[in-house]
């Protein structure tokens, strides 16, 4: 006849432990999939808002050359203008007639060296917008670049993840097999409870991890001597002393993954 062997309260520990940092883990890769098509979005609605810029800056160039174009003809008819005020004094019959020509003269003198000044400050203005326009086509060519580099670099990082995941479920399964039925009931109720999904917390100075609450001295005494699984009464969840977790720490999968 074969005598079961006994689960130990260390025993229970350390498979629920184990359980934990590796759901946890998994916890890690689904969120980080599921961040991915965020980040992505992100950096191309980030380019698509430099492309923007960049379009409404040639906007403002071509705004300004039409502007140059407009001038230009003015100071064109303002020449004519003058010519044909030129061949009209040769024609006056009073002092008259000629000093109201030559208030028109000066009037487009005046207008074409308006339009002149006006013009040299737009091109001062296009260059400076060109400036700009130079400087966003690099950064938006960076961007570019960055964009692809990094989507190589989360595509491979999902498919390692993806291959993680496959064998952290079936060591999940395995130490699942390790915990009582109801054991592994609590564990789970209180996973779905958390925030963090961490039901199993270290005990760190006096503190459940995450915690800012310390357990009482008893509480913790009785913890290290590792006799009854313990519950933290503000957070619900399962203690283990900071040894025992260091300890499954070091042999976990988790951790030898990671380094």
């Amino acid at each position: 006849m074969k005598i079961q062997k006994s689960v130990t309260v260390i025993d229970k520990l350390r498979a629920l432990y184990n359980l934990q940092l590796i759901d946890s883990r998994i916890d890690e890769i689904r969120t980080f999939r599921g961040n991915v098509p965020m980040e992505i979005k992100n950096l191309e609605e980030e380019l698509d808002k430099m492309k923007k810029k960049l379009q409404d800056v040639h906007e403002e160039i071509s705004f300004i050359k039409d502007n140059i174009e407009k001038k230009n003809k003015n100071i064109k008819s303002s020449e004519k203008l003058i010519k044909k005020y030129e061949k009209q004094k040769n024609s006056v019959k009073n002092s008259k007639e000629l000093y109201s020509i030559d208030k028109e003269i000066d009037y487009k003198k005046l207008e074409i060296q308006l339009f002149k000044k006006k013009i040299k400050e737009l091109n001062i203005k296009i260059h400076k917008k060109e400036e700009i326009v130079e400087k966003q086509k690099n950064l938006l060519k960076n961007k570019e670049i960055h964009l692809v580099h990094k989507k190589k670099e989360l595509n491979k990082i999902l498919l390692e993840n993806d291959k993680e995941e496959k064998i952290l479920l079936e060591q999940s399964l395995c130490f699942s097999k390790k915990v009582d039925y109801s054991l592994l009931k609590t564990y789970k109720k209180i996973r779905n409870r958390v925030k963090n999904g961490v039901a199993v917390a270290p005990v760190q100075r006096g503190a459940p991890l995450g915690s800012y609450l310390a357990i009482t001295p008893q509480k913790y005494s009785e913890l290290i001597q590792r006799n009854q699984l313990l519950i933290d009464e503000h957070s619900g969840r399962i203690l283990i002393d900071d040894e025992l977790a260091e300890e499954e720490k070091k042999k976990s999968f988790v951790f030898s993954k990671k380094k």
